[in-house]
């Protein structure tokens, strides 16, 4: 593997005290040559919820990472999984059923019985968990308590899942001779912003991560086990989410933060598809993707990456390779900042349903300024995202976010202000339960593609 420089410039060290963070050391470092032989950390490995959903299934991935023994890995571990979505549906029933009935609620019991069986069949103590799922019932019991789930709540109550699969696997990682330290994500320097359900990961994490998981790992080498897609609120010092999927957001951060050689995401399909294999049986794999292509592909309704997971490691220059956790030998998607483009034309299709669509058609569009930043300070103000918009002199059509948060599709009575206050402005068509398909390829080849997709023979004609 030889040498690789390793910039490593470690500008803030921060604490957090009495909701705030504070600047108590600024260290720089200069570059570094990294040996990668040398014991250094070499790579991130992340495995979803599926990946980790069963005893059996931890026994496989635990093999899985120890059957590659030139590796020295920093894994990240989704909760085990329909974990996030049954406590949150335990949360919602929390704040109606009152608190002598929390005991009882069905969700909560699914996920002791699958978290207590799981250690058990483990052989691991069960000491490990048990004090999470006793705060885990008095949070409920609060909830029920308050008649309310704020998004501050929600996140701490999604916290759980990850909290305690990382816990057991570790312990199961040391039950079978191979050393490892489990991390929660907001303790070990993951500052985000505030936005509970959503947060942004802060710079100040990078060099955070660095320090914790370098220092640890040269003072007392340990597998690191770290929990997705959780880190700690800036002001509030709250644990916060960073959104579904958020973990693979997780595994290139800390892949950033210590310049690894490579970044794996470990799902349950073989890498990156031409399309949705649901749709279409004979989906392949797709061997070579850049970062531009797979953040496309994320943000445009593929379900295998997180959109904003790829930041990190185009900032960091790190490949990305999606591999399938039941057939690791098998090549998976390798996603690198450039590839060959000579002979690609249509890398992928993919879909995005339960689109909601606005028409806004306002004369006076034609030949004035100010309309737009008018339309999109509407959409700002109510904290909704817009995906694709098209314009023309007098009219505006723009798609929004169908999963504004925790996959919940956009409540009527918002959709109903937006329009309200669209109207004051513009003439308004709302259209909803539509799709949208996109095509992802080569730019520079375009006109090849829109003529293969939309053949046009001098008298056909194409409604849109």
């Amino acid at each position: 593997m030889g040498k690789r420089n390793a910039f490593v410039k470690i500008e803030l060290r921060v604490r957090c005290e009495r909701q705030a963070f504070a600047v108590v050391e600024k260290l720089e470092i200069g570059f570094k040559i990294v040996e990668e032989n040398a014991g250094q950390l070499s790579c991130v490995m992340k495995f979803g919820g599926s990946s980790v959903a069963s005893a059996d299934r931890m026994r496989e991935v635990a093999d899985l990472i120890l059957g590659f023994p030139e590796e020295r890995p920093v894994i990240v571990l989704s909760a085990m999984g329909k974990t996030t979505n049954k406590l949150l549906q335990g949360g919602e029933k929390a704040v109606s059923c009152g608190v002598s009935k929390v005991s009882a609620i069905d969700e909560l019991n699914v996920i002791k019985e699958l978290h207590l069986t799981t250690v058990d069949e483990l052989g691991v103590d069960r000491s490990i968990i048990s004090e999470l799922l006793e705060e885990l019932e008095q949070l409920l019991t609060g909830i029920a308590l308050m008649k309310e789930l704020t998004t501050r709540t929600k996140d701490y109550l999604v916290s759980f899942g990850e909290r305690m699969s990382t816990r057991i696997f570790a312990a199961y990682l040391n039950k079978i001779g191979a050393k490892a330290r489990q991390y929660d994500a907001f303790d070990i320097g993951f500052i985000t912003t505030d936005e509970f359900t959503n947060a942004d990961i802060l710079e100040a994490t990078y060099p955070a991560v660095a320090k914790r998981l370098h220092g640890d790992w040269v003072n007392d080498p340990a597998i690191p086990v770290v929990t997705g897609f959780l880190g700690k609120g800036w002001k509030s010092c709250a644990i916060t989410t960073l959104g579904r999927g958020g973990s693979d957001l997780t595994a290139t951060t800390i892949g950033k933060a210590l310049g690894l050689r490579e970044i794996q995401v470990w799902k349950d399909v073989d890498g990156v598809l031409t399309c949705d294999p649901n749709i279409y049986p004979g989906a392949e794999p797709v061997p070579y993707l850049t970062f531009d292509e797979a953040a496309e592909l994320a943000y445009f309704g593929a379900q295998v990456l997180h959109p904003q997971s790829m930041r990190p490691a185009r900032e960091g220059d790190i490949p990305v390779r999606v591999k399938n956790s039941y057939k690791p030998k098998a090549p998976g998607t390798l996603i690198t900042k450039a590839r060959d483009m000579s002979e690609a034309v249509l890398t992928s299709i993919v879909l995005k349903r339960n689109v909601t669509m606005l028409d806004i058609v306002s004369t006076r569009m034609l030949g004035q300024f100010g309309f737009l930043a008018k339309v999109f300070s509407i959409f700002e103000d109510l904290g909704i995202s817009v995906d694709v918009v098209a314009t023309s002199e007098v009219s505006i059509s723009l798609t929004l976010d169908p999963s504004k948060l925790w996959s919940r599709d956009l409540i009527q009575q918002e959709l109903d202000h937006v329009v309200e206050e669209l109207e004051k402005i513009a003439v308004v068509k709302l259209l909803q339960h539509r799709s949208i398909i996109s095509l992802i390829g080569n730019v520079q080849r375009s006109s090849l593609i829109l003529e293969k997709d939309f053949p046009f023979d001098g008298c056909s004609t194409l409604n849109m």
